[in-house]
């Protein structure tokens, strides 16, 4: 049995064909738990004729990556709980078949689902998506930090699914956090000698076209969590990997013949990384000038 969460924001009618997509699945949600931020922004119309939907409203100020999801665990009392953000869009009804099918490898603690690009995606998120979700599936275990650095932890909440009893005995999400939780989640797994999965087969669209300013609020956030939780993220290092991922993609662009984008992505790579940078030093920073870089206000509201 299992159920899907997703926290809601400001959704539009879109949405809806997230919802019906998912009650066409073959292997069925028992319920479908959506936890919606600012109630007025809520239709009913989202909703209609689906019975497995449970809608539960907070205040905008009670967000939080890691909480939110935390409290929407406890409402699930199923063997699997399926994390999935608002704008993912399952790609066919065998989603969750086929994430639900690696757990039966019992070292297995989660999976997560591969993301492909939407029809407008830009060719640089393009290949951005094909190099963080490849075609081949994967698992990672302990021995894979060493060689991977922190690829070991890389895991994704845009579609997951977590083993409740796995999730229970690790302790769960943190409490709180900006950015982050589900990699957070993994490092512990993987240092307590659980594993994690890549199931290429199981799959959503999901992509974002950001403009500069908006990856670096993105990776002032990233860098935020990364400051927060030097337990994890202070024994790898993320700017090696960030690097290639950079060269590998103005080589993508130069040989088919879209060397046009390359400047795009310079001045996007360094906004990300400026961002970055602030993110991990945020202490040195005013309040004020947090409140301008970050994308989450409401984490900084005490």
């Amino acid at each position: 049995m299992i159920d899907v969460i997703i926290p809601v924001y400001r959704p539009t009618a879109s949405f809806r064909k997230v919802l019906k997509r998912l009650d066409r699945q073959r292997v069925r949600p028992n319920r479908i738990i959506l936890i919606n931020t600012e109630e007025r922004f809520w239709r009913p119309e989202f909703a209609a004729g689906l019975e497995r939907v449970e809608v539960y409203h907070i205040a905008k100020e009670e967000f939080d990556h890691a909480a939110t999801r935390r409290m929407a665990a406890e409402l699930s009392k199923a063997e699997y709980m399926m994390f999935l953000t608002q704008d993912a869009v399952p790609a066919d009804n065998r989603l969750t078949e086929q994430l639900l099918n690696v757990f039966q490898k019992k070292e297995v603690a989660a999976a997560f689902a591969r993301q492909l690009p939407k029809s407008d995606c830009n060719p640089i998120e393009r290949y951005t998506r094909s190099f963080n979700y490849p075609a081949a599936s994967f698992i990672r275990e302990q021995a894979d930090i060493e060689t991977l650095g922190i690829r070991a932890y890389f895991f994704s909440d845009v579609c997951a699914v977590y083993r409740k009893a796995d999730y229970l005995q690790l302790g769960g999400f943190v409490e709180r956090a900006i950015f982050n939780e589900d990699m957070l989640f993994a490092a512990k797994a993987l240092e307590k000698g659980k594993k994690i999965a890549y199931v290429a087969a199981a799959k959503v669209y999901h992509s974002h076209n950001y403009g500069a300013v908006q990856y670096l609020k993105r990776n002032f956030d990233l860098g935020v969590s990364q400051a927060e939780h030097p337990e994890v993220f202070s024994k790898v290092s993320s700017e090696k990997e960030g690097i290639a991922l950079v060269k590998k993609t103005a080589r993508y662009l130069w040989n088919t013949k879209k060397g046009y984008y390359i400047p795009k992505l310079i001045s996007n790579s360094g906004f990300k990384w400026l961002g970055y940078q602030l993110g991990k030093h945020y202490r040195w920073l005013s309040k004020r000038m947090i409140r301008k870089l970050t994308l989450n206000h409401t984490y900084w509201k005490d």
